[in-house]
């Protein structure tokens, strides 16, 4: 388990075990302490869909991604258990950025929300998330 405010060394170390989203769908870490993360998506033709847009499943992983960064830090290990996303409008930017914050933060259950923008300022998506915690016996 990561301390309550990791450095960014520690966090790297940590979540680049995050294959999925580091390697192939190519997330980076901005920032994250308990209870907030924050990941960015710099914007490639392999993130595109058949209509040319961002694939909202590029978006998904990219939100989760800062979801893990939250709520894995300074607490036990935490899954996605819920999560509703509304996708609010295309982006003609080169990056996206999510921003995942505990809203209500429970031993077992904690509830984030999550913001996703792009660098030209507009708002891509938000998302609603129920994370379960693995309560370790201590």
């Amino acid at each position: 388990m990561l301390s309550d405010k990791p450095t960014a060394e520690e966090l790297e170390e940590f979540f680049n075990k995050d294959r999925y989203a580091t390697e192939v769908t190519g997330c980076k870490i901005v920032e994250g302490w308990k209870g907030h993360g924050v990941a960015e998506l710099p914007l490639t033709g392999a993130h595109k869909n058949a209509l040319g847009n961002v694939m909202g499943g590029a978006i998904f992983t990219l939100a989760d991604f800062a979801l893990a960064i939250a709520c894995n830090i300074g607490q036990d290990p935490t899954v996605n258990l819920t999560t509703t996303i509304d996708y609010i409008a295309a982006t003609k930017g080169t990056k996206l950025t999510a921003t995942a914050d505990c809203t209500r933060d429970g031993r077992r259950i904690a509830f984030y929300d999550v913001v996703v923008t792009d660098d030209e300022e507009k708002l891509i998506a938000k998302l609603s998330i129920v994370g379960y915690r693995h309560v370790q016996a201590k």
